[in-house]
Parts: C-alpha cells; sequence; structure tokens
C-alpha cells in the first residue's frame, strides 16, 4: 500500500457519468479518508448516456432506468459527496481552487483542493450556419434532460416526421428507435457513407438495412435551414427539402475545453486537453479524463480523440492509480466498437483502410463471407468480414464485421490480438471455443488469417470488390464458377459461367494468354477453381474478392441512389 491510499487529501471532480463517477469511486476505494466532491453541471451525476436512444422505442420504458445513481447514493455507498446543477466556472491553480456556481440558486462559491480531475466530456456540435439551429422542435442527445425532451416531443399528436442529422453512432441509434417507435425517419449525412469507422465497401450493407427499413438517407448533403415543417439541404450544388416535425442533430461533439483553457492548461492538436502518460495535464495536481482529453493510438502513432465509454473508464482509473501513487502502464487506444442497425450487427477495431493509409502503412486486405456458425444450423447466416494487416509483416491492424451473429465476438478477438501486436499467422494457430451452435471449427477470424496468409504470400492474386465496376466495363475476362443454377439467378454482364463441378473438363474454354478473373458467390469456390487452373499451368489468375455476394452489396445501394447503370443483372444478397 501507497503513502497515498492512507494519508487524507482533498480531490475535486468536474463532470460525472464514466470518467468522473468512475474516477472517484476508485479513489474511494484506494483511500477511505479523502475528501471527494464531484461537481456534475446537470441533474444526473451518474447515467448510461450510452442507453440514451432506446428510451425512444420503449426498449427501456422508463426514463428513471437510466439513471444509475443519485447524489444519495454516491454518498450512502462511497462517502463521496456528488453535486448536481453544479457548474465549476474558473480554476485558481495558484491558490489550489475553483469556483463553483450553484445553476438552481445562482449563487457562487469556492473549493480548495489539492488534487483536480476535469471529465467535463463534449458537447454537442449545433453549426451557427444553419438557419434554424436554435428552434424548439430541434434537439441533441447528451444526457437524460435530452432524451426525456425529445420523448416528450415527438410522443405528441401530429408528430410523424423525424429527420436526424449525422451518421454516427448516435444518428444511427436514434434512427433506428425512433423508427421503432412508429415514426417516419430521414438522415441526413455530410459524408459519402454512414459509421467512419467502417471502410465504404463494408458500409454498403448498413446503407441497405436503412434502406430496407424505409430510412431515406441523403449522403453527401450538408443541411442548411431549419424551418417550419421541414429540413432544407444541399447536396452537389443542389437544394431539396425533407419534411420534418423534429430535428435530432447528431452531427458530432466538441470537447468541453473552456474551463482548461482560461485556467492556461495546454491543449493539443486536436483541440483536446493535452494529458501525459497518467493523465496529468500541463499542471500535475489537475487530471482530465474522458470524451474532452487528446489520447495516444497505439497503432498510428499519434494522438486523438476517443468519444467512447470503455477508454474513459479505464482513464479514469489510471488517474485514480496515480493520484493515490499506484503505477499504471499506458499502452494507448486502438478503437473498438460496435452497434446494432435493425438485422445487422456491426463492430470494428483497430484500423479500416483508410486510417492505414493515412497513417502511412503498406497493407492489404481480406473481405470474406463465412458462416457464423455451422450451415446447416437453422439459424445460420453469413458474416461480412474484413481484416486489415500489414505488408510485409502480417501484423494486425484492424477488423470489421458486420452480420446476424455475434460479430462483436469476432472483433473482439481481434482487438485482443492487435494488443498483443499479433500477426496472421498467430490468428491462424489461435484456438477458440467451438459448438455448431456458437460457431465453425475453422472460425471466421481463423478463416480471414488464412485468407489474408495466402495474399502476403502470394499463393494467389486477388481484385477488391470496389474494383469490379470497372473490370465489367472493360470487358475483361471474368469467370463465374458458381453452378449453372445459380448463374441463372443472377450474374456480373459478360461473365462466363464454368461451373467449379465441370471445369475439370471445360478446362480449354479459358484462355491462357488474358488476365482471368474468377468468382463464385463467396470466393471460396473460386479460390479451389484458381488453385485447380494454376495446377494445370493458368498463371494470370485473379480471385474476386468478396464474390457475388460481396459485388452485389457494394453495387446496390449506390446503383439505386446513384442512378447508375448496374453491373449485375440481378442483385443476390444471400
Amino acid at each position: 500500500m501507497s503513502e497515498n491510499q492512507c494519508k487524507p487529501f482533498k480531490l475535486l471532480i468536474v463532470g460525472g457519468v464514466a470518467g468522473g463517477a468512475s474516477a472517484a469511486a476508485r479513489v474511494r476505494r484506494l483511500n477511505a479518508k479523502a475528501e471527494i466532491i464531484m461537481f456534475e453541471k446537470g441533474e444526473h451525476v451518474s447515467f448510461s448516456n450510452c442507453c440514451l436512444p432506446y428510451h425512444l422505442s420503449g426498449t427501456i420504458a422508463d426514463s428513471e432506468d437510466l439513471v444509475l445513481m443519485s447524489p444519495e447514493s454516491f454518498r450512502r455507498q462511497h462517502d463521496i459527496d456528488a453535486r448536481t446543477n453544479s457548474e465549476v466556472t474558473a480554476i485558481d491553480r495558484t491558490a489550489k481552487k475553483v469556483t463553483v456556481k450553484n445553476l438552481l440558486t445562482g449563487e457562487s462559491y469556492e473549493e480548495t483542493y489539492d488534487k483536480l480531475v476535469l471529465a467535463p466530456g463534449a458537447a454537442p456540435i449545433l453549426p451557427g450556419s444553419i438557419a434554424g439551429i436554435h428552434r424548439a422542435n430541434v434537439f441533441t442527445v447528451r444526457n437524460v434532460t435530452d432524451i426525456r425532451a425529445i420523448k416528450a416531443a415527438v410522443d405528441q399528436e401530429g408528430i410523424k416526421q423525424i429527420v436526424v442529422v449525422g451518421g454516427g453512432f448516435i444518428g444511427i441509434e436514434t434512427a433506428e428507435n425512433l423508427k421503432k417507435a412508429g415514426k417516419d425517419v430521414s438522415l441526413i449525412e455530410g459524408l459519402e457513407q454512414i459509421m467512419a469507422p467502417f471502410d465504404y465497401d463494408m458500409v454498403q450493407i448498413l446503407h441497405k438495412e436503412l434502406d430496407d427499413h424505409n430510412i431515406p438517407l441523403y449522403l453527401k448533403s450538408s443541411v442548411t435551414a431549419i424551418e417550419e415543417g421541414c429540413v432544407k439541404a444541399v447536396k452537389d450544388g443542389k437544394e431539396f427539402t425533407v419534411s420534418a416535425d423534429a430535428v435530432i442533430m447528431a452531427v458530432g461533439v466538441a470537447p468541453e475545453t473552456a474551463l482548461a483553457k482560461n485556467a492556461g492548461l495546454a491543449i493539443g492538436e486536436t483541440r483536446g486537453i493535452k494529458v501525459n502518460h497518467n493523465y496529468q495535464t500541463s499542471d500535475p495536481d489537475i487530471y482530465a479524463v474522458g470524451d474532452a482529453i487528446e489520447i495516444y493510438n497505439a497503432l498510428t502513432h499519434s494522438y486523438g480523440r476517443l468519444a467512447l465509454a470503455g477508454p474513459a473508464q479505464r482513464q479514469a482509473r489510471a488517474a485514480a492509480d496515480h493520484i493515490c501513487g499506484i503505477h499504471h502502464n499506458n499502452r494507448g487506444f486502438i478503437g473498438s466498437s460496435c452497434i446494432r442497425v435493425f438485422d445487422q450487427n456491426a463492430a470494428s477495431t483497430g484500423l479500416n483502410e483508410k486510417m492505414a493509409a493515412k497513417a502511412g502503412y503498406t497493407y492489404d486486405s481480406v473481405l470474406i463471407f463465412p458462416s457464423d456458425k455451422v450451415g446447416i444450423m437453422p439459424d445460420s447466416n453469413y458474416m461480412v468480414f474484413k481484416l486489415v494487416f500489414e505488408v510485409p509483416t502480417g501484423l494486425i491492424l484492424g477488423a470489421q464485421a458486420i452480420g446476424r451473429g455475434a460479430a462483436d465476438k469476432r472483433i473482439d478477438v481481434i482487438a485482443a490480438m492487435i494488443t498483443m501486436h499479433a500477426t496472421l499467422e498467430d490468428l491462424k494457430e489461435l484456438e477458440l471455443c467451438y459448438s455448431p451452435i456458437f460457431g465453425t471449427a475453422k472460425d471466421v477470424v481463423n478463416f480471414a488469417a488464412m485468407v489474408g496468409l495466402n495474399i502476403l504470400y502470394g499463393n494467389y492474386r486477388q481484385v477488391h470488390v470496389n474494383e469490379v465496376r470497372s473490370l465489367v466495363e472493360s470487358n475483361a475476362y471474368i469467370v463465374d464458377v458458381r453452378e449453372e443454377e445459380e448463374f441463372a439467378e443472377g450474374h456480373l454482364n459478360g461473365a462466363h459461367n464454368v461451373p467449379l463441378s465441370q471445369l475439370r473438363q471445360r478446362m480449354d474454354e479459358i484462355p491462357r494468354d488474358i488476365p482471368v478473373y474468377l468468382h463464385c458467390r463467396s470466393s471460396q469456390r473460386s479460390y479451389y477453381a484458381l488453385c485447380c487452373l494454376r495446377g494445370n499451368g493458368y498463371r494470370n489468375l485473379y480471385n474476386i474478392s468478396g464474390s457475388y455476394l460481396g459485388i452485389s452489396l457494394y453495387e446496390y445501394y449506390n446503383d439505386k441512389t446513384e442512378h447508375r447503370t448496374p453491373i449485375l443483372d440481378h442483385y443476390n444478397f444471400y
């Protein structure tokens, strides 16, 4: 036990929820004599902010269930003085005291400290460039008070059409739950895709899922005005209007750094509070954790911000430990997250391709469609799994998974492997649990590693799904090795059908003097065909990653919304 775990000291904490409340509780566990005061400017000091959207659909029926602990509970259980409706307005670092304003009475007072933890979080962005942004029917989602206000508004008679602006976690979860509540929901996103952690090829599955559930999705669109009964936006220079009885703004969050900045604390390049290895700010007696800080990315070797509850709680524990004299081994973050979009579970960890390129990695990726459990099980479905790895080391950089099964389970495995600096070889040999109702003997992640090693070691060459359109449009020689009845149900324009079951008898039909691109339903049979052809002297061969499933999912939404000429005569998603 360290000396700091025995002697009394006074700790002030600014902000509750994941960061502040976790730091307070951890310090109390380590030191029974410390005086701990926590200030929260909202009316609730501890609540489940990640569960807020699920109150809109009634999944969480009572909003009181969102509140995890009251000030009275903190006092009784932990001897922590939690003060709500209390805003810390200034820090005097020389005198080691803060100014606190009681938001109910308007009165201000001062409290001294030995140590101070800042956990102010991040505030939803309300772009001032949008006319009408402060109308009464415009809402944000940050706390229980916000979600109660939204619920009360949308439950009013005649409130039917809701526009959600922003396609991140909060925007998608809010849109889904409002749709489940029976509302007509539209979603506007400024970028070319929703859910930035996913690569463009993967996110098309989520675009289709929103489309399948009748949520119009306006991509590459910027809101210009919110008026009575509608939202005005612009895309490619053309203005359009979307009907709206209420608007939910979820375009992102900005770190709450004013208090720290006014106190002269260092702010990082990404506009978060700058902290060191132990989450100390530029003042060693002041710590900062959570959404407001800038932290180290273990994969890009750069600093960034991460608004997730799990990392915030770990940061809070580390800061509390250091305050009490306990060493902390800071490994940085890798960024793991998951979301449900109606019937699809989606998860990601580490770097996607965009991030890997920006970080300067030489990398490649594989896209596979294996079964999430043994195929004859009645609830078996394919899982779309993408694995990103460094070339030539095979170091695992990131992964994304989407499917009706346990996508989060597979991504958790990859997150652990990344943390341990594992390679494709390590992942190939990873021994995992198996039962037909949970997975396959060769799990999705093992399968991905094997495909990745084939690419890494040059056992065959692949074409990524985003390159297929140009192949079709240039009349490349594409061979579909699915059976004839499968080919008849839908195929790439201009593809030649030579079923795997007939390949050895019809091999002479396939040219040897030009590149040949093979595909099937999921790239497995086309890999078998490639091996067969290679064994018979063919050399200029490519396997199309993702094959017909991947191409259908990649092309469908853009073909429909951008009115492109399809490269398939029929989309097949199963």
